[in-house]
């Protein structure tokens, strides 16, 4: 079986340490185990990203030493591989246009037994929530409709104090996570769509990431069920924290790794410091 790895940065500002412990982690697990390692530039969102940041990201793994197998995905070429899968989801029946706003969600949740905070942020409590007709449009944000599926899904999980078969059964897809987004206005994708259909266009066996999407996973398993796609199996890293436990973020630019560089130190000072 072939075993590959990805990392999958947006070039929205620096990589930090947390970006190089992920990176390092997948690099050098793909190439133990004589696989390959592969590099997605996950550029979807065109209000921030920057081809100053993807150039930075290029020579800071460079830097690393790090070296990653064929060209490079960039989520910008790709439009036409979301529409499609769209495109099947909508003759499914299992998507829907949305046309709420933040405040209308808000809104909708204030009563006191609403408000569940799921892996997306608040669950959507199904104010547009219908039965699809006529063509897709093509400039509405379109949700998964949890109900319509009914669906319980698997994946296998083997990061520290996760490793297990992680079953979600249907109705935990409806109360806690509910009817997440798939495309929106601006974009004409999400995040959670074109993650699982470009894992599955690069081939990736094995996905490594932050625990912080351990839930996010659950939302990916499921579509790659209704969408025919295969389910990596995955492994969810602890995260790079700062000295008050925070998790780091690009905005914190004392820990980008260009600012180590600039201050001298090595690849081999960033492996200790992520603990590699």
């Amino acid at each position: 079986m072939a075993f590959v790895t990805r990392f999958a940065p947006s070039p929205t500002g620096p990589l930090h340490l947390g970006h190089a412990y992920a990176a390092l982690l997948a690099h050098d697990l793909a190439r133990a185990q004589g696989g390959a390692f592969l590099l997605r530039i996950e550029d979807i969102d065109a209000t921030r990203c920057r081809p100053l940041w993807e150039a930075q990201i290029l020579e800071d793994l460079h830097w690393l030493g790090l070296s990653w197998d064929g060209e490079v995905m960039r989520q910008s070429t790709r439009q036409a591989a979301y529409d499609a899968a769209l495109d099947q989801l909508w003759a499914q029946g299992v998507i829907y246009p949305c046309t709420c706003t933040r405040r209308d969600i808000e809104a909708a949740l204030s009563a006191p037994q609403e408000g569940v905070i799921g892996p997306d942020g608040p669950v959507y409590p199904g104010t547009c929530r219908c039965s699809p007709a006529g063509a897709r449009p093509h400039s509405a944000a379109l949700r998964l409709n949890m109900a319509a599926l009914a669906r319980q899904t698997v994946f296998t999980e083997t990061g520290a104090g996760l490793a297990g078969q992680i079953v979600t059964h249907a109705q935990d897809y409806i109360a806690t996570i509910g009817d997440v987004v798939l495309a929106r206005r601006d974009m004409g994708t999400s995040y959670h769509l074109s993650v699982v259909l470009d894992d599955a266009a690069q081939g990736i066996t094995h996905v490594l990431r932050g625990a912080d999407l351990f839930d996010a996973t659950r939302i990916h398993a499921l579509l790659q069920q209704v969408l025919g796609l295969p389910t990596p199996i995955y492994h969810h890293h602890r995260l790079i924290r700062d000295e008050a436990g925070k998790r780091l973020a690009k905005r914190d630019d004392a820990r980008a790794l260009s600012t180590y560089r600039s201050q001298g130190a090595s690849p081999a000072d960033i492996r200790r410091m992520v603990g590699l």
